[in-house]
């Protein structure tokens, strides 16, 4: 294989028109190392594509420098020497064409698949352009031309998934999916009511979205107060992820809060509450009453069941949280609506986190039910990199 098809075939160029006259290392305008190729367009042109006839004649080169796909993360160019053409009737001239690049460009068509490539993996813009050898703004610039975002997908989903997401300059964003398969219907630049409301109603009819039947959410999130108007005939659903976690935050807190009344530092009950801490956060069912192990920060030899239960017996106001964590633990996981609607209705307050707690679940009384009634969760996070 001769030279000038062995560096066509390594940089996968294909047009028969083109010869490569040799290689060289130069540097440019800032210093930096560049790989050159150098090589020749030139090609018989029988008719003038201004005028139709057939009087052209060769009327030297114009150089152009492209930029080629790197190969081993340095910078890659081709000096490309491109016959000229000059009509003797109508004096026009023109050029030898190329579908290695596109009209008035420098970047060719190898480098920019290679840029979408690697934006797949979810490299950043600046790792994007170190491995390339060009800019971060010329590969915005690239995707963003490479970039066809549908109006609206074709079929509206009957379950869905709202969620945000920290985006660019610390900006929240909006991302909705299908709960079933979790492919993404949309991700908006804000997570503003009015530009969700506006986004719906102008790309999917009443028809379309009275047939969704149910809209997983974040507790924190404003979304329950417009889903009956987008979706009038949705169930809104309470992630149980969130749930959970509301509830360790207020057992976290009181746990503290314990901590804090305890005068001896080095003392067995100081340790366990200190370093065992995710012992509380355990389902009791998954609580090892048998087996002794060694904890450490305590540095004794004892069951986990053994841990707690000296905890809970010390400081009853902590027990009383407890209890109504692993209550609520309890009914999320075994998915029992009435179990958690009877420990709504039955708690007592105890004047601490939980109290807090377990008001904000009776305000989102029905949708943190549907948490138990629908097999749907908020697992949207990682669909934003897809």
């Amino acid at each position: 294989m001769s030279l000038t098809n062995s560096i066509l075939c390594l940089f996968e160029i294909t047009d028969p028109n083109l010869i490569v006259t040799g290689i060289s290392k130069e540097r440019c305008s800032t210093n930096q190392r560049i790989h050159v190729v150098h090589a020749t367009l030139s090609y018989q042109l029988l008719k003038c594509p201004h005028c139709g006839h057939k009087s052209l004649i060769k009327n030297g080169t114009h150089m152009s420098h492209l930029r080629l796909g790197t190969l081993s993360g340095g910078r890659y160019e081709m000096h490309l020497k491109r016959q000229r053409y000059q009509c003797k009737d109508c004096s026009k001239t023109c050029g030898a064409k190329t579908k290695l690049v596109n009209r008035d460009e420098t970047f060719t068509h190898n480098i920019k698949h290679q840029v979408i490539v690697l934006a797949r993996d979810m490299l950043t813009s600046k790792e994007i352009a170190k491995l390339c050898g060009i800019s971060p703004s010329s590969v915005q610039r690239i995707l963003n031309a490479n970039i066809h975002l549908a109006y609206r997908v074709k079929h509206l989903p009957e379950n869905l998934c709202f969620d945000e997401f920290r985006s660019c300059n610390h900006w929240m964003s909006f991302n909705c999916c299908d709960a079933v398969s979790h492919r993404r219907i949309v991700t908006l630049k804000d997570r503003l009511s009015k530009d969700i409301i506006d986004y719906f109603e102008a790309r999917f009819s009443v028809q379309e979205r009275a047939q969704v039947q149910s809209v997983t959410i974040d507790m924190n999130a404003e979304y329950g107060s417009f889903i009956h108007r987008l979706f009038p005939n949705a169930a809104t659903i309470i992630d149980r992820f969130h749930i959970i976690q509301l509830a360790g935050r207020a057992l976290d807190n009181e746990r503290t809060q314990t901590i804090r009344t305890i005068q001896d530092k080095h003392s067995r009950l100081y340790h366990i509450l200190k370093s065992q801490w995710r012992l509380f956060h355990l389902d009791e069912i998954k609580v090892n009453d048998s087996k002794a192990v060694y904890l450490r920060g305590i540095n004794e030899y004892m069951t986990q069941q053994n841990a707690i239960d000296l905890a809970l017996d010390a400081f009853p106001k902590f027990r009383s949280v407890y209890q109504t964590y692993q209550g609520i633990l309890s009914a999320i996981h075994q998915k029992d609506a009435n179990a958690f609607q009877s420990l709504l209705t039955n708690y007592q307050p105890t004047s601490n986190q939980m109290d807090i707690t377990i008001n904000t679940f009776i305000k989102n009384g029905s949708a943190l039910l549907n948490s138990c009634r629908y097999p749907f969760s908020n697992g949207v996070k990682g669909t934003r990199k897809m």
